[in-house]
């Protein structure tokens, strides 16, 4: 069964907004309650799960070992408690990704970060091709953030391998179909001035960690995205975590604190 004509249309305002000069930034979210709170801020536009977050929620490490029921059913919750389009992040599609993506499609799920894990490159792109035929099949311009890991598995090579590694899997997966490449990692300007030279402008996403150049440098050098994994979650865990200390020494919430319900 096709997408309705909402899930389309969520399909291809997220499309346009990767397009758009303007960089795309994503606070990830991982439940119901932390998509309504980043949605509810003006100027989000659209809103990302972090698959590291979700499945730490549930007491799982990361890497697939949250159930896909499970995962999906989360993911759906996101999505119904929101009118904003969402993006999934579900690793390395869990052993099939063209139907995982199927699936969550038929959630109304309109783009989704698909792991790499360096495979062969002939499989890796052949796995973006099958995915975004899936998008075709369901009526809806899927907006897959073809991952890469040349960065994220290739620590211990030399960062000129890995980024040549990532050029040439990213041109490969753009060819394959997909709109946008993500490289997750610590990179320096020239590295991503290299990725944007290669990939075209508005084709990269990165991720927002401490030590990557500032925003407003990505923007006006043409990477389409940034988001921030688990880092989202990690930040509200912390100022828990400040709380509980807080109260420890006798103290307690600050007077200033701004509820949310």
């Amino acid at each position: 069964m096709t997408a309705d004509e909402t899930i389309r249309a969520k399909a291809a305002e997220l499309l346009r907004l990767h397009q758009d000069p303007t960089l795309l930034t994503l606070v990830n979210v991982w439940d119901v309650v932390s998509a309504k709170t980043v949605a509810a801020v003006d100027g989000t536009t659209a809103l990302a799960t972090a698959s590291h977050s979700i499945a730490a929620s549930f007491g799982y490490e990361d890497g697939e070992n949250i159930p896909l029921d499970l995962m999906l059913e989360q993911v759906r919750r996101i999505v119904d408690a929101t009118e904003l389009p969402v993006t999934a992040d579900l690793e390395g599609g869990y052993g099939n990704a063209p139907e995982t993506i199927r699936r969550a499609i038929g959630l109304g799920v309109v783009g989704a970060n698909i792991e790499d894990q360096l495979k062969p490159l002939p499989v890796a792109a052949r796995q973006v091709e099958e995915i975004m035929k899936v998008g075709e099949q369901e009526g809806v311009d899927f907006v897959l953030n073809a991952r890469t890991d040349a960065f994220a598995r290739g620590r211990d090579r030399d960062p000129d391998v890995n980024l040549a590694d990532a050029i040439e899997r990213g041109k490969a997966y753009l060819d394959a179909g997909a709109p946008v490449i993500f490289v997750p990692a610590r990179l320096t300007e020239d590295q991503i001035l290299a990725l944007v030279d290669a990939f075209g402008p508005q084709r990269l996403t990165t991720i927002g960690i401490p030590g990557n150049p500032p925003r407003d440098w990505q923007q006006a050098h043409g990477v389409a995205r940034t988001s921030y994994g688990p880092l989202s979650q990690n930040v509200a865990l912390t100022a828990l975590q400040e709380l509980v200390e807080e109260v420890h020494r006798g103290g307690g919430v600050q007077a200033n604190l701004r509820l949310l319900n």
